[in-house]
């Protein structure tokens, strides 16, 4: 039976995920080409064809209990020493994107993480240290606001490219629904 990689991720909207995309690609990193900049709800995950269905149908339910909500990304982070990654830090959205990731990571994608979950936007991953820093002071300042819609699941072509197979709107039918005065939920 075929396995093939998934993943469950909030895309970042225009005009920002341009810019945070070209600074992977100036910066050298070798993933730039394959990995839009996203938050992660559901890291790589093998998945059986017969269950395809079954987390489409899930993920669909998640979605659908859902409602838009706010991110706001700001300034720069990095797991350095534990791991080679900066990136881009969420200001707000924070307790939102834990939520839904709970949700996502349960019933037929049920899986333990390898570290604790931390919403965040990668800019640089495994690029030699003074890339590592360049990324880290150049984004220091960088900002963006937006509305979560909802979230897509991708899957890994061939060639490593994570390729979006469905979006998942926020909502009853899948339609947004209005944020609140206050930009909540």
């Amino acid at each position: 039976m075929a396995r093939r990689d998934f993943g469950v991720a909030v895309g970042i909207p225009e005009p920002w995920g341009s810019e945070l995309q070209g600074w992977r690609e100036r910066l050298g990193d070798p993933n730039a080409s394959g990995i839009p900049p996203h938050v992660t709800l559901l890291p790589p995950t093998a998945l059986h064809d017969d269950d395809i269905h079954a987390v489409e149908e899930h993920l669909r339910l998640i979605a659908e209990s859902e409602r838009p909500f706010p991110i706001h990304l700001r300034g720069t982070g990095t797991f350095r020493p534990v791991s080679p990654v900066v990136f881009v830090t969420l200001a707000t959205g924070i307790a939102d994107c834990e939520r839904v990731q709970a949700k996502v990571r349960s019933g037929p994608l049920q899986r333990e993480l390898g570290f604790p979950y931390h919403p965040h936007v990668t800019v640089a991953h495994d690029l030699p240290p003074e890339a590592l820093d360049e990324a880290f002071d150049s984004l220091a300042g960088f900002e963006a606001r937006f509305s979560v819609w909802g979230f897509t699941l991708f899957e890994q072509d061939r060639a490593g490219v994570w390729r979006p197979q469905r979006d998942f709107p926020f909502g009853p039918g899948g339609l947004p629904g209005p944020l609140e005065p206050d930009g909540h939920r």
